[in-house]
């Protein structure tokens, strides 16, 4: 695990409720769950633009053969 940095932010009251809960249940600590919550944000947020770019690559070389399919 890296190094822990403390940081205060503003969420949703229903929202921090709901992960309170959900770490309680868990058996897990809030910050666990947080870090867990930003990592799987960021992780998507990366793939996103990649995976645009590489679906206009792919219409791109393949425009001709995906009009006929459309026909």
């Amino acid at each position: 695990m890296g190094k822990l940095t403390k940081f205060s932010s503003q969420i949703e009251a229903e929202v921090l409720d709901e992960l309170r809960a959900y770490s309680k249940a868990e058996g897990r600590t809030l910050s666990s769950v947080l870090t867990e919550a930003a990592e799987l944000f960021l992780g998507r947020a990366r793939v996103r633009p990649a995976f645009h770019d590489a679906a206009l690559e792919v219409m791109n070389e393949n425009d001709e053969l995906l009009r006929r399919l459309a026909k």
